[in-house]
């Protein structure tokens, strides 16, 4: 079934495209046979949840491992940075100055720059997580204060809701700050990733100029823990 879920879903997909397979909450069954499908990008929310699974792969599968980039797309809090920096190739959801700060600190201890996407707050649900315009602006300005973080892109959700136009106008929103931010900033080298769109929306940002897609439920199926 993951197979055939994913192979309709690339079918769908520009190749240049990233499908970021979002695995949070699905055993490490689920993750194998991904893999066997040809699926290397996956994407986890829970800090333990990620360190056990990789400590699980190193033990059964240290071939796979290596071949797999790991996406963090979770709300992040900065006492589990030991559970994600090491294994994560893109913490997709950095959504506060606090975070970036200890981010950079982790990264200038381990020696290691830790490639992030800044989160866009535009949905109308005051429960989700992310930046205003002018603080990502201000980050960015400043982004050369941040000597262990490559700044990589943005990422952003919109709106739970059925109405299309409402959807469309996050995105638009995003993908039009994103496209500003890229001609403010050229020195911004590694500034080129678009985290937009999942598995009931993920058509919608393909016309919006998304370069990573995450998708869940339509690869895997319901949450199953």
């Amino acid at each position: 079934m993951i197979k055939d879920n994913l192979n309709n879903i690339l079918e769908t997909l520009p190749p240049e495209l990233k499908l970021v397979a979002v695995s949070k909450f699905h055993p490490l069954e689920a993750i194998l046979e991904a893999y066997d499908a040809g699926q290397r990008l996956f994407g986890e929310s829970r800090p333990q949840e990620l360190s056990k699974k990789v400590a699980a792969l190193q033990e059964s599968h240290p071939e796979i491992l290596e071949n797999i980039e790991w996406h963090f797309i979770g709300h992040l809090q900065t006492n589990k940075l030991k559970f994600v920096l090491p294994y994560a190739h893109l913490v997709q959801s950095v959504d506060s100055t606090h975070l970036l700060d200890a981010i950079n600190a982790w990264g200038k201890s381990a020696g290691k720059k830790i490639n992030v996407l800044l989160e866009m707050h535009v949905a109308a649900e005051e429960s989700k997580q992310g930046f205003a315009e002018e603080e990502i602006l201000d980050i960015l300005f400043r982004a050369g204060s941040y000597s262990h973080i490559n700044f990589c892109g943005l990422m952003g959700m919109a709106t739970f809701t059925d109405d299309e136009e409402c959807i469309r106008a996050d995105f638009a929103r995003i993908s039009d700050y994103f496209a500003y931010l890229k001609d403010l900033f050229p020195e911004l080298e590694s500034f080129k990733e678009l985290s937009i769109g999942m598995s009931s929306d993920y058509l919608i940002a393909l016309e919006y100029d998304a370069t990573i897609v995450r998708v869940g439920t339509s690869i895997f199926g319901e949450r199953q823990y």
